[in-house]
């Protein structure tokens, strides 16, 4: 692991943390409509991303792997909704989601601690389910070029 990336995950986790992302109110406030400002936070994390990104694109930057920056549409595969509903539940009922549940562990709050137990053993059990085992799906395979 390189230093570089510990940093970048701990100032993430500080931004998450002075968001108001790491407490459970915020979130269920989120998801019941009655506090708005990590909706904001969020369009703002996407608006930074996507202007970041075409910044990069321009500057001709590349991948690790060396292949020009592209984002690549994703097929709807079986088990897609399925899994994103689950997400979603998974995330409002335990007032967390992945990233901020590290974020929640840097604090020393318990709830984290609890939640990423559960993201464990959910991908623990989604490994051995037999969906999991299914044959691919071909255009899920399939590379997709960008329009040049």
């Amino acid at each position: 692991m390189r230093s570089r990336d510990v940093l970048f995950g701990a100032v993430f986790g500080f931004i998450l943390s002075r968001a108001g992302a790491t407490r459970p109110e915020a979130i269920s406030g989120m998801f019941l409509l009655q506090d708005l400002h990590l909706v904001g936070v969020i369009g703002v994390a996407v608006v930074v991303a996507g202007a970041g990104f075409q910044l990069l694109r321009r500057a001709g930057a590349r991948s690790r792997g060396g292949e020009p920056l592209a984002l690549q549409p994703k097929p709807m595969v079986p088990g897609l909704v399925a899994g994103s509903a689950l997400f979603g539940v998974g995330w409002a009922l335990s007032g967390t989601c992945p990233g901020t549940a590290l974020a929640q562990i840097g604090e020393g709050q318990v709830a984290g601690a609890v939640t990423l137990a559960g993201i464990l053993a959910g991908a623990w059990l989604q490994a051995r389910a037999p969906a999991a085992r299914a044959p691919r799906v071909p255009e899920a395979d399939a590379e997709v070029r960008p329009a040049a």
